[in-house]
């Protein structure tokens, strides 16, 4: 936890707790050491302005002193990143959403958004999130495939493959929605197939509920199935690549984070050598020619020979 999450953290457990709490409890709470704690307690007191008191021995108390001029706030914006990623997108799902639904649902937000951030939120423009490779969706099919999943009803719908343009209908148990490089993507038990299986929203057409209750799969297989896989082809694994990096690429891939069980290797020339595992190589593949001559597949052989397919075709549409 970084000091930022950890002082804010405490300053929520304090301002709860009107009686104060133990060095103990305060330090299982943020997961920090004895020192760590006293530096950011003191830190609050010192330099924040927190009116915080410690009283009694052993196991001292820490508690805020009540004061006539209201609750004491943290002074500025304390957010993580991900904190501000998530307010950041409220922010811009409530601008483009319009009238629908979800707008009114999320509409209280904005004077919660405006209030939290005070007179920063006035420059919350500065702020980007920038999307990139987002399909135009239907926001009708949106909001049906949604209820589906939050109601627990099953869902019969049209679906063309994008490979084929073959259009199949289907009636499906919706398990979890996932939003995947600015798209979403509908996982969902299909009886036909006896799996799970994943339904890009763009290529869903004519979605109706249906009266009948979905069969639910318990969270953690859900779970398993998503994270077996890469990117968003899930599924079980059949493969491992292992992927070498120039000593040039390997400053980003080294901060980079492609899979829950990655593993990676610094050889002694300052390569990085990156070993993922893989349910279908499609997106894998698009990853790995991103970075050029920088990149090469090593194992497995049919991967390698996949992308030097890949690569071939490409210079070949350069004469």
């Amino acid at each position: 936890m970084e000091r930022t999450e950890r002082i804010a953290l405490l300053h929520g457990l304090l301002t709860r707790n009107r009686y104060g709490l133990s060095n103990d409890r305060l330090m299982q709470e943020a997961g920090c050491s004895r020192s760590t704690l006293y530096r950011d307690l003191s830190f609050m007191r010192d330099t924040l302005g927190a009116p915080l008191v410690h009283e009694g021995d052993p196991g001292r108390i820490w508690r805020y002193v009540h004061r006539e001029s209201g609750a004491f706030q943290l002074p500025g914006v304390w957010l993580s990143a991900d904190e501000l990623y998530a307010l950041m997108l409220a922010q811009e799902v409530l601008q483009r959403s319009g009238a629908g639904l979800l707008s009114q649902a999320l509409g209280p937000l904005q004077p919660r958004i405006q209030k939290l951030l005070g007179d920063k939120a006035r420059r919350l423009h500065r702020l980007r999130v920038l999307r990139t490779q987002a399909r135009q969706g239907n926001q009708t099919v949106f909001r049906i495939v949604t209820e589906a999943v939050l109601e627990g009803r099953q869902l019969r719908f049209v679906y063309q493959a994008r490979s084929t343009q073959e259009e199949r209908e289907r009636q499906v148990s919706p398990q979890r929605l996932t939003h995947h490089r600015d798209n979403w993507y509908l996982d969902a038990w299909d009886p036909t197939q006896n799996s799970l299986r994943r339904f890009a929203l763009d290529r869903i057409r004519k979605p109706e509920l249906s009266d009948e209750a979905a069969i639910e799969l318990p969270a953690a297989q859900l779970d398993t199935h998503q994270a077996a896989g890469y990117g968003i082809f899930a599924g079980p694994i059949i493969a491992t690549a292992v992927i070498r990096f120039t000593p040039h690429a390997a400053r980003w891939i080294a901060d980079e984070h492609w899979h829950p069980a990655q593993r990676q290797r610094v050889l002694p020339d300052g390569s990085l050598e990156l070993t993922i595992p893989y349910a279908n190589p499609r997106e894998l593949l698009m990853d790995v020619q991103r970075y050029g001559a920088d990149a090469e597949i090593l194992a497995p052989v049919e991967l390698r020979e996949q992308m030097r397919g890949m690569l071939a075709a490409a210079l070949g549409r350069y004469g």
